[in-house]
């Protein structure tokens, strides 16, 4: 068994991919708590709205593939630094159309489908990341701070957003967003390197301890500071595989769940609720602190019964199991009559949500050996699918049966994405049939 390590880059990288993660969510949530003043400003009624937040993850899921096919040729440290510089270009442009011009719906769409083809690379390059600097017994920790990030730049999302609009109005806010991930981005590049080989922080003894818990294909590149993707898993391999796609179709149910809270929650609290602009705000972050709480807890969760009792149970059964209690309290939330109350069982349906988070990722990156970009961004793809059809879908249920439908729907979705989970086996290797 080899020893702790003395030193711990891998963890102080692992924080900034958190950053990123929170920085991102802030950029694409943004919208969100915008919506009201930019759809007034631009007469957009809440369908078209519906447009143009699906237009984000149209972009978004579309590439995810391509994206982590880069992120596994040419590592995420260029790969995620490109598309911070990407997606705060189309952000700060949210800002700058003018009042009155033509065909608004279509430009907005327009560019929020090409933020969301930048955004696409953060989670399969950090996914690539993980599969090369962190020790398999530790992905579900690693993997559940990353996404920790998802919940709170969700989760600060409104009280931010809200106070820039209210103090400066709804275009500083894009700007402001745009500044932050650009120097984030900036600082990404500076610190990080795509092997611990490279690294020239990164001690003997760390160093000895990440390449003692990495498949073997992993470790060989990373001892030689070789760029990854010199031998990439065929498409054909990827997409035969029962594990890619049960998890791929988990990933649809669970993208479709959490997007309700991303694009509609503030929305929904505001004028089905009739919650006023400031109890809005701080009730739309109930779902994302939970998130935020979730993702850590779940990977520690993963992480300690992969130990004891093997990653069938550790990553496949905890995450069926917590998914489907996100269904009940999403069923539960719908049905309760206190705008207060009902925020706060949601919220316990996007933390259960979420406890599944790090389960998805740890297993795309055990299973894929030297294309965990690809694998995970073809993965994620199934997800902002998910989450475009509830951007437009929500709305139109909710108009025609009622807000109680579009979450009993989404509550449906989850019982069978935990379903999914039955027919994954994480220990079956793709290198293996390559």
């Amino acid at each position: 068994m080899t020893n702790r390590p003395s030193g711990n880059v891998r963890w102080f990288l692992i924080f900034w991919l958190f950053v990123l993660s929170a920085v991102a969510f802030l950029d694409r949530v943004n919208i969100s708590i915008a919506g009201g003043f930019l759809a007034a400003a631009y007469h957009l009624s809440n369908v078209q709205l519906g447009w143009v937040f699906s237009a984000f993850l149209a972009g978004y899921a579309i590439f995810q593939t391509p994206g982590g096919r880069l992120a596994d040729r040419f590592g995420p440290r260029l790969v995620l630094a490109g598309g911070v510089v990407w997606w705060g270009i189309f952000t700060a442009l949210t800002a700058l159309l003018p009042p009155g011009i033509r065909g608004a719906t279509l430009v907005f769409i327009s560019i929020r489908f090409l933020l969301g083809a930048g955004e696409a690379v953060v989670y399969p390059a950090s996914n690539q990341f993980v599969a090369r600097w962190i020790p398999a017994p530790e992905r579900g920790v690693a993997n559940g701070w990353i996404f920790a990030g998802v919940g709170v730049g969700a989760g600060l999302s409104p009280p931010l957003i809200t106070y820039v609009m209210v103090h400066y109005g709804w275009r500083s806010s894009f700007w402001i967003c745009a500044a932050i991930g650009l120097v984030v981005g900036l600082v990404w590049f500076v610190i990080a390197r795509d092997t611990p080989a490279e690294h020239p922080r990164v001690s003997g003894s760390e160093r000895a301890y990440i390449l003692a818990h990495l498949s073997s294909e992993v470790s060989e590149s990373s001892e030689v500071s070789e760029k990854p993707g010199r031998k990439l898993i065929p498409w054909t391999t990827v997409l035969k595989s029962r594990e890619v796609v049960a998890i791929t179709l988990s990933y649809f149910s669970f993208g479709y769940a959490a997007w309700i809270f991303f694009s509609w929650f503030y929305i929904y609290l505001a004028q089905v609720r009739g919650l006023n602009l400031k109890a809005s705000a701080f009730y739309a972050m109930l779902p994302f602190l939970a998130m935020a709480a979730g993702c850590p807890l779940g990977g520690i969760a993963s992480d300690w019964l992969t130990r004891r009792h093997g990653s069938r149970i550790g990553r496949c059964y905890l995450a069926a199991i917590v998914i489907m209690l996100a269904a009940v309290f999403l069923a539960l939330g719908a049905e309760v009559h206190s705008a207060r109350l009902a925020s706060i069982v949601l919220a316990g349906g996007a933390g259960a949500l979420y406890l599944a988070q790090s389960s998805y990722w740890s297993v795309t990156a055990d299973i894929s050996g030297s294309s965990p970009g690809s694998v995970s961004g073809l993965m994620n793809m199934g997800g902002q699918i998910g989450g475009a059809v509830t951007a437009s879908l929500t709305p139109a249920i909710a108009g025609r049966f009622g807000w109680e439908a579009s979450f009993m729907v989404a509550a449906a979705l989850c019982v069978a994405g935990g379903l999914c989970w039955i027919f994954v086996d994480p220990t079956r290797s793709l290198e293996q049939r390559a």
